[in-house]
């Protein structure tokens, strides 16, 4: 666990006003669509003061913005999971929101959870733009999560684009994933996925790797990882 406090991630007010123009994507997953609203120009949020100075202080990015290829991995392999429905499940870092919607879709319950608010009021507003109003969200630093917190489903994609994250990431898993329960993560594939690999064997925990693809507009396709990992009841 990090010792250090959470830096608070910049206002949301401020920084949505920066973020000019939307695009809505149509995104197809197993052949069902869905609608996801984003930052035409993500990168306007790099000149953003506020970003500047969460950088300088924890080399915070505002990767929310961008809907990365293993979101759309992890929403596919959502579909594919046989849910018993009403199931609680909490998407980390959720950014657009694109897997918990899915998920919300196939019947499950839902918690969004961002370290940064932008990231949670563009999810909370894409799920409703796709028909979902009974949802939760949750700012949570995986670094420091609530001792109380537990869920029987982790949904995670992308998180694993810096070294630094594994271990805070699989501290997380392994405290706030519930006996029995179930946590799915995407990634593409990165440099530090190889050290994820390594920590969850080091720390015992039990997981499947399967092959992911992902397509993209223009059609351009990304391959990665689904990691599929288990906690015993």
């Amino acid at each position: 666990m990090n010792p250090n406090p959470p830096t608070p991630a910049p206002a949301p007010e401020s920084v949505l006003q920066q973020l000019g123009p939307l695009t809505r994507e149509k995104v197809i997953i197993e052949d069902r669509t869905f609608l996801i609203d984003r930052p035409a120009q993500s990168d306007r949020l790099l000149d953003h003061p506020a970003v500047h100075e969460a950088f300088d202080r924890d080399e915070y990015m505002p990767y929310w913005a961008d809907l990365w290829p293993a979101a759309r991995m992890l929403a596919k392999a959502i579909l594919r999971e046989p849910w018993t429905p009403g199931t609680e499940a909490l998407e980390i870092g959720c950014g657009l929101g694109l897997p918990g919607i899915v998920a919300l879709s196939a019947g499950l319950r839902i918690t969004f959870s961002d370290y940064d608010p932008c990231g949670l009021r563009f999810a909370a507003d894409n799920a409703r733009l796709n028909g979902f109003d009974d949802f939760r969200t949750l700012q949570l630093d995986w670094r420091n999560p609530p001792a109380d917190l537990r869920m029987p489903v982790l949904l995670a994609s992308d998180l694993i684009y810096e070294l630094r994250n594994v271990e805070p990431i699989v501290d997380f898993i392994k405290q706030v994933l519930a006996p029995g329960g179930l946590c799915l993560i995407t990634d593409q594939d990165r440099v530090p996925s190889l050290a994820l690999r390594d920590t969850l064997e080091r720390e015992g925990m039990t997981f499947t790797t399967q092959l992911m693809r992902a397509g993209e507009p223009g059609g351009r396709r990304v391959k990665g990882t689904l990691y599929r990992l288990t906690k015993p009841a």
